[in-house]
Parts: structure tokens; sequence; C-alpha cells
């Protein structure tokens, strides 16, 4: 026999909306910034970290595989901490990593990057295997075709294609030189304006903090909250 307790309680449940039975999970709210970033979380969060990180950097790699997941699950996707990555290009590599990374547009830009970094190392050995005279020729290519060919060196299009990138689209990334520009303009108005001189530079809540991995980084986020 049902109680009428039940059948009120019951009814009630059935009338709440979705978003009251189960918390929204910011880490699905992407948008590229103002600022050239690419921002992960809630727009309102108490906090906000900001990473101006390099493609080619080994210690933005090591926040990328120890730090990220870590701030994600545990600040991130509760609304409590924004996350925004910025590109601080360093090189015409990380240049052609960074317009690949970029091209699936913000909602495929995390994945994207992440498996840039997680293939690190192999990409970057085979950039220092090549032999001086194929670098040389690809130096002397005009200037819309060589991030194509450092691409093609460093075997970056086939990690673009893995993260959902069709390679037609890369091929036209690699040539805008005008999102390649903006990012250049980026990376000088950080150093110009921010003081950013190397990566990972991290800023909280728009202050610059001394941390450069997770290990110091963890504390600064749960002070601030």
């Amino acid at each position: 026999m049902t109680r009428p307790g039940l059948i009120v309680a019951a009814a009630a449940l059935l009338a709440m909306p979705a978003a009251a039975t189960a918390a929204t999970d910011w880490r699905k709210t992407v948008a590229a910034t103002a600022d050239g970033g690419i921002a992960i979380g809630n727009p309102k969060a108490r906090v906000t970290l900001v990473e101006y990180g390099s493609l080619t950097c080994p210690h933005c790699r090591d926040f990328a595989r120890d730090g990220e997941p870590v701030l994600l699950a545990n600040y991130v996707r509760s609304g409590k901490v924004r996350f925004e990555f910025r590109n601080f290009v360093l090189n015409g590599y990380d240049l052609a990593a960074t317009l690949i990374a970029r091209c699936g547009g913000p909602q495929r830009f995390q994945s994207a990057k992440s498996r840039i970094f997680a293939e690190q190392s192999k990409w970057i050995a085979r950039i220092q295997g090549t032999a001086p005279d194929r670098i040389r020729a690809v130096q002397s290519l005009p200037a819309n075709r060589q991030l194509a060919a450092m691409a093609d060196i460093a075997g970056l299009k086939p990690l673009g294609v893995a993260s959902g990138i069709p390679a037609a689209r890369i091929d036209q990334c690699l040539a805008d030189s005008a999102a390649a520009e903006r990012l250049a303009a980026f990376t000088r108005k950080a150093s110009a304006e921010q003081g950013v001189e190397g990566t990972p530079t991290f800023f909280l809540n728009g202050k610059r903090v001394d941390a450069h991995d997770w290990a110091s980084l963890e504390p600064l986020i749960k002070a601030a909250l």
C-alpha cells in the first residue's frame, strides 16, 4: 500500500528541473577569451587561474600531465575555479603546434593540446634528428609554407587528426598567416604588459604567483578559495 507522503515526495521530485537534480559540470563550458586564451569553467568562478604556456615547454607538459587532471576534476568541475590557457609562443615549431591545437576551435582545444603535450618528447626528438640541410630548406621557403613544413618535420599533423580535426582543415590553419600573427601579437603583449618571460607562468585572479608546478600551485589555489 502506497502512503500519501510517498506520493507527494515522488511528485515533487518529478517536478524538479533537471538542473536541480544534477550539479553542473563546468568542465563542459569552454570559450575563447579576448586575451587570446581558451577558458574552461564557470565564468563567475571565485578564482580564475591563467597559465601562459608553450607547447614546446617540458615544464608545461608536466603540468598538463600532473596538474590539469586534478585541477579540472577537483576545482573546475564544481565551478570554484576557471582555468584559462594562453599560448606563449616561443619558436616556429611551437607556433605550428599551436595553430594545429587551436584549429578545431575552443571545444577541441583541450583534447588537441593534451595529445600534443603527451607526445612532446617524440615530436621534438624528430626535429632534433632532422638533417641540417632539410632544416635550412624549410627556412628558405615562403613564410606561408614554412609552418606546414615544420609540422611535417615534427609529425604534428597526425596528432591534430587524432584529436578530430580534418587534415584539410589543418592545412588551412597552418597557412593562415593572420592567425599566426595574432598569436605572435598575444605573446608580445603578454611579455610587455604582464612581464611574462618564460613558461609556465601562472596568474591567480590577475596576480602573478611564484609557482611553476602543481605541487606549488595547488596550495595557492586553496588559499584563494
